[in-house]
């Protein structure tokens, strides 16, 4: 059985609460994934919510403070579905907790989708940044870890590297960051089957699909 880093890197702390902090950062979000991180300031937060800089300070000490809390927003949930998927457990086999997970990123990227696109946004540029990606790559280190036991399991074909398939995997997930609209044709649930379908059973019909 293949082995990786047993917990995940630490999340970033939050900053003090305050009244309207969520409402701060939803804005500070959509701001950030329409004009950018790095060219939004914090007066142009102030301007969208109709507020001074110091009543935005009043609640958050800048905006890199907005932009950590997005990212743990975005990573959080899925973190916690990575976690849960790499522990055996009785009943369940490698190859089974692949495809929860695959299906239930589906399902925290729809549910936090402004956040998830800033994060596949960040390049490093910070510390905050640069934790974001540390914990990117703890994801795609304990998924590929998973993808080998389903290979070892004899359930997932053994000539591609698992690395890759995890990233392909991720890849694929995260494209609905691009297309998908909560008010679209498809709901969660059928976006979630068609992709998790799709990457572990591929499009072929009779006797090359294989069932769920």
């Amino acid at each position: 059985m293949t082995t990786g880093p047993a917990e995940p890197p630490p999340r970033r702390r939050r900053g003090r609460p305050g009244y309207d902090q969520s409402a701060i950062l939803r804005a500070a979000v959509e701001l950030f994934n329409r004009k950018g991180y790095d060219a939004t300031s914090v007066g142009d937060l102030a301007k969208e919510l109709g507020l001074t800089k110091p009543a935005i300070y009043h609640h958050v000490t800048g905006k890199e403070q907005l932009l950590g809390e997005a990212l743990d927003d975005a990573l959080d949930e899925l973190t916690a579905v990575v976690t849960e998927a790499s522990r055996e457990r009785a009943g369940a086999t490698a190859y089974e907790r692949l495809r929860e997970v695959v299906r239930r990123s589906v399902e925290v990227l729809v549910a936090h989708q402004p956040s998830v696109t800033l994060l596949l946004r960040v390049r490093g540029n910070s510390e905050v940044e640069l934790a974001a990606l540390e914990r990117r790559r703890w994801l795609d280190d304990r998924l590929a870890a998973l993808v080998a036991d389903a290979v070892a399991e004899g359930a997932l074909r053994a000539d591609v590297p698992p690395a890759l398939v995890s990233r392909l995997l991720f890849g694929m997930v995260n494209s609905l960051v691009e297309w998908y609209r909560p008010d679209g044709a498809y709901d969660p649930a059928t976006v979630a089957d068609a992709i998790t379908t799709l990457a572990f059973d591929g499009l072929a019909r009779g006797e090359r699909g294989q069932a769920s």
